[in-house]
């Protein structure tokens, strides 16, 4: 996980110093508070990477001496097929309409939602389709 924090942290970094010269050369507030968030977002996810993996073993991917055969193993298991996450975007879809077309909107959007979060719980606990 070292690769991916050096490259946010990277990224994070690069953010700050064009919206630090953005800032100070344009003399507009709004690009700037922009890419200082986009060096927030940057650095937050890069510091958490790098957080863990000081603390987990090194990873295939980590040593540059590595073969494919030391990457291979049991991959896991995969969910099954399943309509919540069909549902809860649809009801997150509706649920932004409302801002466009009338709060009158959000009833259905929110009860889709919250139809699909029980759902995807109810689905997960039982091991199966519901």
């Amino acid at each position: 996980m070292k690769v991916e924090a050096r490259f946010l942290l990277g990224l994070g970094l690069f953010f700050g110093v064009v919206g630090l010269v953005y800032w100070l050369w344009s003399g507009e507030d709004a690009g700037g508070v922009m890419l200082g968030a986009a060096m927030l977002l940057g650095f937050l996810p890069g510091s958490y990477y790098l957080y863990w993996s000081r603390r987990m073993a090194p990873r295939p991917e980590d040593d540059s001496t590595a073969t494919p055969a030391s990457g291979a193993g049991v991959v896991g298991t995969f969910p099954g097929s399943s309509i919540w996450p069909f549902t809860l975007g649809m009801g997150s879809f509706v649920t932004v309409l409302a801002l466009v077309f009338g709060i009158w909107l959000l009833v259905p959007g929110l009860s889709l939602v919250a139809w699909a979060l029980l759902g995807g719980v109810a689905e997960s606990r039982r091991g199966g389709h519901v």
